[in-house]
């Protein structure tokens, strides 16, 4: 049978137009459709009815003013919920953590204050280093997984977009096919027990591997603030990649628990932003009896079990 070209024309525009739906990523999907990730259907957490959400220069992110010259910067759209912490003091002002590098993080900060920033991180996974690229100040632990992250990655960056880890649309500016953590040059070398003042506020360094080698919380003890960055967070705790280190976790979640009596906000990040410092002894608890061996794991595939102990929930590596 003859076809008309009008017909042929139709066809090859539906072609078309099958082709460019079957190539767009399948987690990009709106958060209102069908196909919406079950943890995206969940948010927002209760958490963030309590905080006051200020403008966000870009919409990837959602800012709260979680204390006083304290801003959380969230990323919701992606399943590990990233939360960086921007905190002034009255000269400066320290940056922990730069997220995922999907959103422009720069652009929010810079809208937020004019003061010079340096950033910090929790440690050098790539979902908490994305944006250092975009910073000329950026202190680092001084130890070699540092250095090593510091050159970049595309393996991890390119994991965090897999299907079902996006909630909604990415950043039409966003490469997703080129999407990597770039290099980033560290201009200055902390170490435990380092202070950093702001003007008005000083931070304390606490060295608390486990994570990583390279895991930091920071400590604000006139204003009570403990940073946890993958120390605590509400929600299954990782603890699974070959750089972990379960005893050095213990030692570390011992350290920053004997601070419980003289903190008066604890602030993840992940999640949610903001958690009372008696999780901190209870967290202590819990992992304690995971080492003790007093807690059955289940296996959670590809090699990881979870322990579940007093609400708090582990992901770990599955033992040989």
């Amino acid at each position: 049978m003859l076809m008309s070209r009008r017909n042929k024309l139709s066809l090859m525009a539906l072609a078309l137009a099958v082709l460019i739906i079957a190539t767009l990523p399948v987690c990009a999907q709106s958060p209102n459709s069908n196909m919406a990730p079950d943890w995206c259907k969940q948010l927002p957490r209760p958490q963030y009815k309590t905080l006051e959400r200020v403008p966000s220069a870009d919409p990837w992110f959602e800012v709260y003013k979680v204390a006083p010259g304290v801003f959380a910067i969230y990323e919701p759209h992606q399943f590990e919920e990233v939360i960086s912490f921007l905190i002034l003091g009255d000269k400066r002002a320290v940056l922990f953590d730069t997220g995922l590098g999907i959103g422009d993080i720069k652009r929010v900060v810079t809208s937020l204050t004019p003061l010079p920033i340096t950033v910090m991180n929790s440690h050098t996974h790539n979902d908490h280093v994305g944006d250092n690229w975009e910073f000329d100040e950026i202190y680092g632990m001084d130890t070699d997984f540092t250095r090593t992250n510091a050159k970049g990655s595309a393996a991890d960056a390119q994991a965090e977009l897999a299907p079902g880890s996006v909630c909604g649309q990415l950043p039409a500016d966003f490469d997703a096919k080129s999407y990597a953590t770039r290099p980033f040059h560290i201009t200055h070398l902390i170490h435990d027990g380092d202070t950093v003042d702001l003007g008005g506020r000083v931070l304390e360094i606490i060295s608390t591997p486990g994570h990583t080698p390279d895991e930091i919380c920071l400590l604000d003890r006139k204003n009570g603030l403990l940073f946890t960055g993958d120390n605590f967070y509400p929600g299954p705790i990782w603890l699974y990649r070959p750089e972990t280190d379960l005893d050095a976790y213990v030692q570390s979640i011992t350290r920053i628990a004997a601070l419980a009596p003289k903190i008066h906000l604890v602030l993840p990040s992940h999640n949610a932003p903001i958690a009372d410092p008696s999780q901190l002894p209870k967290l202590l608890v819990a992992i304690e009896k995971v080492r003790g061996e007093a807690v059955e794991p289940f296996a959670a595939g590809n090699g990881k079990v979870t322990y579940t102990v007093n609400g708090f929930i582990f992901l770990i590596a599955a033992p040989k």
